[in-house]
């Protein structure tokens, strides 16, 4: 598991492309979509993925995993496992929302 550990983090640091702001965002991240939809299981397989080295997240709306994947975010900086700094979080504007793009995003946020 150690050595498993050590190739994944290694290799996901390595992986990154820089934006316009400077910040560099992990070009490995997990998607969400295909997640287990019981809130609990999805928790552990994001607090896996970040004791793992993942820092990107990729979620939408429309997966249902966005309150499940904040909490499990919030509860990993609350309890020091990363900073809120390192995380990236990705999500998408589907079609049905391009004319209330406000309002979608709110609702992402919740």
């Amino acid at each position: 598991m150690l050595l498993f550990y050590f190739v994944v983090n290694m290799e996901m640091q390595d992986r990154v492309s820089q934006l316009n702001s400077g910040f560099k965002i992990p070009l490995i991240g997990l998607g969400t979509a295909a997640l287990p939809q019981n809130e609990d299981d999805l928790k552990e397989a994001v607090a896996t993925a970040l004791k793992v080295g993942y820092r990107h997240f990729d979620t939408a709306s429309i997966y249902g995993t966005e309150a499940a994947l904040g909490e499990a975010l919030s509860g990993a900086f609350q309890s020091g496992v990363v900073m809120r700094g390192e995380v990236f979080v990705t999500s998408k504007l589907f079609a049905s929302d391009h004319e209330n793009p406000v309002s979608a995003l709110k609702t992402s946020l919740k």
